[in-house]
Order: structure tokens, then C-alpha cells, then sequence
């Protein structure tokens, strides 16, 4: 006995050390608001020798890239109607058109409001009716280090798909492209590795030990429930506002937490991650909502995003899982450095609820 305390009080401090670390980066970094989302969508319609350009970002993202269009530190509409005229001059000057004639002439022609997200309105006049048009949008490598910009592009009957990254801005039409399931798939496996706060509360389901079969059923409950509400608000049926839907994650983590501290083992959590699952999955559907994709693209997003959600997911799990395990076998058995994880968890989750709710007000 007297040789295990000593090491039982090591691994608690350890514990505690860790808490307090993440407790300070959380409540420190801007991000506790939400992960950023990483995508914009423009739709294209070449008419003659004119282009028709319609671009959505989440208005989030563009103001997180150009201070001016914050106030508070928050994106502000009144700061994107202030400053529209500079921010269509931006985006003209960033999405270049192109043809094998040569370069089309871009002007802005309006700003609008669409829920979250911001829609700019461009046109571009060519030399002459274009048997080809290549878009450049340079835009993407001005934005956060993981946008994707999906284009889609009609012109007579016609209509091909393509997404452009930093790695590959030029996005040539005329030739068939149908790469928008892979990029979308890596989108979702990349929101879920960054989306601390979902990852935090499936630390939490899984801290607390016990049975397998509880555990599985407990995590398959909450894919269940985010699978289906991140298919109601991508198709646009019900969503609720993030300021709910932000705090609510947030307090879910506090909870699981909390609820660690009295309950012996995951017998019967299948229960409450159902519901907190629910509201997970409008979390996700946030990364989908703020952009204004065309109903012909939404069921090939959700699959190919929640698809990417669930890999990252299991992926997390694979590593994480095991080692809960070791370290409930060989340190937590007095339940005292669970505890102290616990207390960082449920301190991380209240920080982000208090920030995020100062944010919403």
C-alpha cells in the first residue's frame, strides 16, 4: 500500500497538470466558439460570352481572414454591408476567369445575407462565346489553411462539379470533373480530428470504463443520433440557431463529465449520448448549412461528410479506447486520477459554455 500511493498521487498530479493545461488553451483560443468550417460554394453559369458567378462563405471565416469586417471581434453585418464594395473588389480581384481567347472582365454585381453565410454576386464578360472557361480562384489560399471551394458549373443543359483547394486553385471546365465525394470525405474525417469539443465529449464517453458492450452501444447511439440531424438541417428541414446549438455541445461535455464522478461504469448511456447526440449532429451541420449548396449536391455531401465524420471517428477511437483501458487497469482503479480527468473535462466544457454564450448574446 505504502509504495502504491506515492505512484497513485504521481499520476493524479499528471492528470491534473493536463487539465489545467487544456482548461487554459481552451478558454484562451478563439476557437472555443466553434471549429472553423472551410468551405464556400460558387455556381456558374456561362450565357454567351457572359459568366454569371454566384460565391457563399460562411461570413465567420471571412471576417476570421480580414479584421475589417468584425466588430467586437465578432463578424458583423453591419461591417459586410459597410464594406461590401471592398470585399466584392476582393473577390473579383481573387477569382480570376479565363478563356482560350483570353482573360474575362469581372465586376461585382451585389452582396446578400444567407442565414450564416454571405453570398457574393459577380459578372464576367469574355472576349468571345468561350468553347472552354477556366476558373483560378485564388481565393482559397487567402482563407483557413482547409477550405475547399466547390464550383459547379452550367452552361447549356450542362452542368460538371469540381472543387478547387490550395493545393489546386485552377479549375478548367469543359472536361468533365466529378471529384466532389472525395473532397467532402476528407472534409468531414478533418472536422471531426478538429473539432476538439466533439472529441472531448467522446473522451468522455469512454473515461469512464466498463463493459464493451456498453461502451460500443453508448458511441453507436450518438453516430445514430447525429447521423440523423445532420441530415435534417442539411436538407434543410429544422435546424436550430448555433447560439443553441454551440452552448448545448458544450454542456454536454460538462455533463458526461460530471456524471462520470457518480457512475460506476457505461451500463445504460446509450440513453443520454442518444439525446446529446441530437445535438452534436446540428454542430455538424453547420459545416454543410452556412454555404448555399444546390439540392442536387446535398445528398452526395451529407453521405460523403458524415461518411468522413464516422472514419475520424473510429479512427480517434482505435487509439484512444486502448489506452483508457490500460490506464484503467493499471492507475485508475481507486478511481482518483479518473476523477482529476474528469475535472478537466468538465472545467473545459464549462469554459466553452460560458464563452460561447457570451459570444451568442
Amino acid at each position: 500500500m505504502g509504495s502504491r500511493l506515492p505512484r497513485v498521487a504521481q499520476m493524479t498530479a499528471r492528470f491534473a497538470w493536463l487539465g489545467a493545461l487544456v482548461f487554459v488553451f481552451l478558454t484562451s483560443s478563439r476557437e472555443a466558439r466553434a471549429h472553423p468550417v472551410g468551405l464556400s460554394q460558387g455556381e456558374y453559369v456561362l450565357e454567351e460570352e457572359r459568366l454569371y458567378a454566384g460565391v457563399t462563405f460562411a461570413r465567420r471565416e471571412l471576417a476570421d481572414a480580414f479584421p475589417w469586417l468584425r466588430r467586437d471581434d465578432e463578424a458583423s453585418m453591419l461591417a459586410f454591408e459597410e464594406n461590401k464594395d471592398r470585399l466584392g473588389a476582393w473577390l473579383v480581384e481573387a477569382l480570376v476567369v479565363s478563356t482560350p481567347s483570353g482573360s474575362c472582365r469581372g465586376a461585382f454585381a451585389g452582396m446578400r445575407f444567407d442565414g450564416d453565410g454571405v453570398a457574393l454576386a459577380l459578372s464576367y464578360t469574355c472576349p468571345a462565346r468561350p468553347s472552354g472557361i477556366e476558373l483560378d480562384a485564388r481565393f482559397v489560399s487567402e482563407l483557413e489553411r482547409r477550405h475547399r471551394h466547390v464550383a459547379v458549373f452550367s452552361t447549356g443543359g450542362e452542368r460538371h462539379d469540381a472543387v478547387a483547394t490550395r493545393e489546386r486553385t485552377s479549375l478548367p471546365f469543359g472536361e468533365t470533373s466529378r471529384s466532389l465525394f472525395a473532397p467532402l470525405l476528407r472534409m468531414g474525417i478533418e472536422h471531426i480530428l478538429t473539432g476538439y469539443d466533439h472529441l472531448l465529449f467522446l473522451l468522455g464517453l469512454v473515461l469512464i470504463g466498463g463493459p464493451i458492450r456498453s461502451l460500443v452501444g453508448a458511441i453507436t447511439a450518438f453516430t445514430v443520433a447525429h447521423s440523423i440531424t445532420l441530415g435534417l438541417a442539411a436538407l434543410g428541414v429544422w435546424a436550430p440557431s448555433a447560439r443553441i446549438v454551440e452552448p448545448g455541445i458544450a454542456l454536454s461535455i460538462a455533463y458526461v463529465a460530471v456524471e462520470n464522478w457518480f457512475a460506476r461504469d457505461a451500463k445504460g448511456r446509450w440513453r443520454i449520448t442518444l439525446l446529446f447526440g441530437l445535438v452534436h449532429g446540428f454542430g455538424f451541420a453547420g459545416a454543410l448549412r452556412e454555404i448555399a449548396l444546390s439540392p442536387s449536391e446535398i445528398p452526395t455531401a451529407l453521405f460523403a461528410f458524415n461518411f468522413g465524420v464516422e472514419i475520424g471517428q473510429i479512427a480517434v477511437l482505435a487509439i484512444v479506447f486502448p489506452l483508457v483501458l490500460l490506464a484503467h487497469k493499471k492507475y485508475m482503479s481507486d478511481r482518483v486520477a479518473m476523477r482529476a480527468c474528469n475535472v478537466a473535462l468538465a472545467l473545459a466544457g464549462i469554459a466553452w459554455f460560458v464563452v460561447r454564450l457570451r459570444n451568442s448574446i
